[in-house]
């Protein structure tokens, strides 16, 4: 029997890359997936939001992928205007504060229920674009996580969350890793343990462990998936 069978899941961000290979896997295990991206519903506006849930009906499993940069590179603090950052909180938090309630509203009558949450290593340690929002709303994502599976916990709902090491995923990675150039890129790869970037199948494999059934007593949990990277 498929792990995920007769469970249905909604995943954020999945036009392409790191969202588009979690909901693959997701069905690949059993789950009934519905898929949203930022150019369906703006899942930063909290009516849209809970439009969006409303038509899903009962959720087991959210995987909040949304998020980004948002087309942004670094600008120094003294001189980044509201707007930007306000922009990418929107984008990562905001979007996973709104799908998390809109869900959980539906697990805690059921006593049920899997969330995971991406985050970057951003949030761990620093933005290697210095885009001082991004790695700010990453950090706030795992706290986030930790303060959610402590309420959520008693309700059978576990709250989990993965770190992303540098992914090829998206036309904004391919253009940061293009911009490195071959010795930056070199460098890069020489401080991940297993010397390779990672995949957005990487990041899949591990939110399919957090979300199924046999997974009930792992919750708080930030997960790096960085090919060691974290290790250095």
């Amino acid at each position: 029997m498929s792990p995920l069978g007769a469970r249905v899941a909604v995943v954020t961000g999945t036009a392409q890359g790191i969202g588009a290979a979690i909901a693959d896997r997701l069905e690949l295990a059993g789950a009934t997936v519905h898929r949203v991206d930022r150019d369906e519903v703006d899942l930063s506006d909290t009516r849209a939001t809970e439009a969006f849930f409303a038509s899903v009906g009962d959720v087991d499993v959210l995987v909040n992928n949304a998020g980004g940069v948002v087309g942004q590179t670094h600008v120094p603090l003294d001189e980044l205007d509201d707007a930007a950052w306000d922009a990418v909180l929107a984008a990562n938090l905001t979007t996973t504060r709104n799908c998390t309630r809109a869900a959980v509203r539906t697990m805690k009558p059921r006593g049920w229920g899997r969330i995971v949450i991406i985050s970057s290593g951003a949030g761990r340690s620093v933005s290697l674009t210095g885009i001082q929002a991004y790695a700010t709303a990453k950090a706030a994502q795992i706290g986030f996580t930790r303060q959610l599976a402590h309420e959520l916990g008693p309700h059978g709902i576990t709250v989990n969350c993965i770190a992303p090491g540098f992914v090829l995923s998206n036309p904004t990675t391919r253009a940061q890793w293009e911009s490195y150039g071959e010795v930056g890129q070199q460098a890069l790869v020489a401080g991940i343990a297993v010397r390779r970037t990672g995949t957005p199948e990487d990041i899949a494999r591990g939110v399919e462990f957090f979300v199924v059934p046999d997974a009930g007593w792992v919750t708080g949990q930030t997960l790096s998936i960085d090919g060691g990277h974290s290790l250095f």
